[in-house]
């Protein structure tokens, strides 16, 4: 497999496996945005409201590979400066440490992304009032200009994806990566805002350390070469 197929479906499987971290971060917002969706003056019928919520979610994965698009390019840029196979290795070492950090985070042991999680805050102090000119949701293109700020919410899960597609050192790839782990992404985001409290068993601590430790394990196969380093010199 080239190594930009490998880099999707690692992408994939990242979102897949902790988007159990969404139930706890985004859960409250997946939750607002769905009564708004219900309780605004559009037509009501489940169709339209479905339609509604995947528009939501085209938003954020689209912010998603807009941020993967641009990090892959600060990893070629990478590469201009260090050369190919050092900015390579560099890139594959961060995102394999970003998901034993991620795989920590999502079991409960330690959470060392909050400082980055923090950093983040910056940008998105500046953009989430946009929201507000946005609500009630009346129709598709609020619900996507919504979807799309909140893709920019600190979040040590997208962080880690972003650190994973740097590997990639190719933007077209990054972006297609980080739209393949916002579908990852999907089927959690989407029970976490339709069933809310009834989401219980998926925020059981065991579920959520078996989910880290598999995390775990990629990043431990990234970090020590063994996910990454036969695609990169067989392009």
């Amino acid at each position: 497999m080239s190594v930009d197929g490998l880099v999707i479906i690692t992408a994939f499987i990242l979102g897949l496996l902790g988007s159990l971290h969404c139930l706890a971060m985004c859960g409250g917002i997946a939750g607002m945005l769905h009564a708004a969706t219900v309780s605004a003056p559009v037509d009501h019928a489940p169709r339209r409201r479905w339609s509604i919520t995947l528009a939501y979610h085209a938003g954020r994965i689209g912010s998603y590979m807009a941020a993967g698009g641009i990090v892959a390019f600060a990893g070629v840029t990478l590469m201009g400066l260090l050369g190919q196979e050092t900015a390579r290795s560099v890139a594959q070492l961060l995102g394999g440490l970003f998901m034993v950090l991620l795989g920590l985070y999502l079991t409960g042991w330690w959470n060392a992304l909050a400082p980055i999680e923090r950093l983040g805050l910056q940008l998105w102090r500046r953009i989430s009032p946009l929201t507000r000119r946005l609500l009630p949701i009346t129709g598709y293109r609020r619900a996507l200009g919504v979807g799309a700020i909140w893709g920019w919410m600190p979040c040590g899960l997208v962080y880690s994806a972003l650190a994973l597609v740097m590997a990639s050192g190719r933007p077209l790839t990054g972006a297609l990566a980080m739209g393949a782990f916002g579908l990852g992404t999907l089927p959690m985001v989407i029970a976490a805002g339709y069933l809310g409290g009834e989401a219980g068993l998926l925020r059981k601590p065991v579920v959520r350390q078996v989910a880290g430790s598999l995390i775990m394990l990629f990043g431990a196969a990234m970090f020590t070469g063994l996910t990454l380093s036969h695609g990169y010199h067989h392009p």
